[in-house]
């Protein structure tokens, strides 16, 4: 199996759109996460029925959220995605969660190219309003059997504050690679190389033809 965080790119979330892996499909009760020390998904738990997830779960790759995993993602779709599939998404919105004393938020999504309900979904407001009450209602609640009172949603916000939560976790995650940093400073110059010399050949060309 791919590891995930060197295949693959948060994306252009500055765009609004994402890199996403699934980890747990919709109405699944099973707690599956990505382990990044053996690059594979391990199965961490089972938990009640009543609290299977009411959307899929995922993670962006190359982030680092505040509890120092991956950060999450809330995919909105019509039916059930698979265990270990990763998708363009776009961003919708955030759902601010704080877990054990801990921040964990999720970033909310659909898939970038839905045909079926044509791309109808662009904002939280768009999406039908007992979707958020449903999924508010589970991160609230799905510890109550075990950690009751250990899990609350602090309300939901808008794409730029999403975006805002997603550049902190990436940043996070290159001050603990720093030889990725390296990569994109590189990457970045010569692409600010190829501009610029695109440039010169354009005003070459364009002395060339006044000169005629």
């Amino acid at each position: 199996m791919a590891d995930f965080n060197k295949v693959l790119t948060p994306g252009d979330y500055k765009k609004g759109e994402l890199n996403v892996v699934i980890e747990i499909p919709t109405g699944s009760n099973h707690k599956i996460e990505w382990d990044r020390e053996h690059a594979c998904f391990m199965l961490d738990r089972v938990e009640p029925m009543a609290f299977a997830k009411p959307c899929n779960y995922g993670f962006i790759p190359q982030t680092i959220d505040e509890d120092g995993d991956e950060l999450d993602v809330l995919m909105i779709t019509d039916q059930p995605l698979t265990t270990g599939i990763w998708m363009k998404a776009r961003i919708l919105g955030v759902m601010k969660f704080v877990d054990g004393g801990e921040v964990d938020d999720k970033i909310i999504c659909v898939p970038a190219d839905d045909r079926n309900n044509g791309d109808c979904y662009e904002k939280l407001e768009d999406l039908p309003k007992q979707t958020l009450k449903q999924i508010e209602f589970h991160f609230n609640h799905y510890k109550d059997l075990k950690k009751p009172g250990t899990t609350e949603v602090k309300g939901f916000e808008d794409v730029e504050s999403a975006k805002k939560v997603i550049a902190a976790s990436i940043e996070r995650y290159e001050d603990a690679h720093p030889e990725l940093k390296v990569k994109k400073s590189v990457k970045g110059a010569v692409e600010e190389a190829k501009e610029a010399l695109s440039d010169a050949v354009d005003a070459a060309k364009k002395a060339i033809n006044e000169a005629k």
